[in-house]
C-alpha cells in the first residue's frame, strides 16, 4: 500500500513526498501524523524543506510548515526547490546568525507582523513570515526574516553597527543598524519592479548598504 506521506533526510533539510491525489486537508493529517510518529527522532532540528509530488499555494505551503511545527519540535527556515542559489545563501545567513549567537539567546518567530505589531528581543531572531507596513521588528543583534520586510527593522539595537538585517525581500520602511540610518533609493518610476532576490543590509564605510545575499559576502561577514 502506498503511503500518503513519506519523510526522507538530506543534508541540511528533509524532503516530503506527498500523495497528489489526496485531499489538502487530510493531508494535513497524515503529514501531522507522521511527524507525531518521528517527533523523537528529528527532536529540536533546524531544516530546509522539500515538498514534492503535487504544487501548493504560498497559504498552503505556510499550512503544511505549520502543521510540522505544531507536530513535533522542527524548525523550517526556508522551502527548496523553488530557487535553489537563493535556498544555499539563506541557509548560509542563518548559520551566520546562529555562529554570532554563541550564548545561545538567538529567537524563531512562527507568524506575519501587521497591524502595526511590534517585536522586540535581547538577541537575534529569525522570523518566519513578513513584516507588514506599520509593524517593527527590533534586535539587540541580527534580524533574518524569511519572508518580505516592507516595515521596520531596527538590528545591533545596543548601539552596535557589526549586524545585520537580511529579508527574502527587502523593501523597508525604516531600517537602522546601530546609530547608522538606511536611506533607500527612490522607486523606479512608471511602477518597474526590480527582480525580487534575498539581500543583506550591513554597515559599510559608515552607512548602512544593502545588497544581494551571496557566498562571498557571507564569508566576509563571519570574519
Amino acid at each position: 500500500m502506498k503511503e500518503n506521506v513519506v519523510i526522507k533526510k538530506f543534508p541540511n533539510g528533509i524532503n516530503l513526498f506527498l500523495n497528489p491525489e489526496l485531499e489538502f486537508e487530510e493531508l494535513l493529517t497524515e503529514i501531522s501524523n507522521k511527524f507525531q510518529q518521528n517527533r523523537n527522532f528529528f527532536r529540536d532540528a533546524k531544516v530546509a524543506l522539500g515538498i514534492e509530488g503535487r504544487a501548493f499555494s504560498d497559504e498552503e505551503e505556510r499550512k503544511i510548515v505549520n502543521v510540522i511545527h505544531e507536530s513535533s519540535e522542527v524548525r523550517v527556515i526556508c522551502i527548496v526547490g523553488k530557487n535553489e542559489e537563493t535556498n544555499r545563501t539563506f541557509i548560509k545567513a542563518i548559520k551566520l546568525s546562529e555562529i554570532q549567537t554563541t550564548d545561545n539567546t538567538g529567537r524563531f518567530f512562527r507568524g506575519t507582523l501587521k497591524n502595526n505589531n511590534k517585536l522586540e528581543t535581547e538577541s537575534s531572531i529569525v522570523i518566519l513570515g513578513d513584516v507588514y507596513p506599520g509593524s517593527s521588528v527590533t534586535a539587540t543583534k541580527d534580524i533574518i526574516i524569511l519572508g518580505g520586510l516592507y516595515g521596520e527593522a531596527y538590528a545591533g539595537a545596543s548601539g552596535e553597527s557589526g549586524h545585520f538585517v537580511a529579508a527574502l525581500e527587502m523593501s523597508p520602511e525604516k531600517l537602522k543598524i546601530g546609530d547608522f540610518r538606511y536611506r533607500q533609493k527612490e522607486k523606479t518610476r512608471w511602477g518597474i519592479k526590480p527582480k525580487i532576490q534575498p539581500k543583506i543590509a550591513y554597515v559599510k564605510d559608515n552607512k548602512i548598504v544593502s545588497e544581494p545575499i551571496t557566498k562571498e559576502l557571507l564569508e566576509v561577514l563571519i570574519l
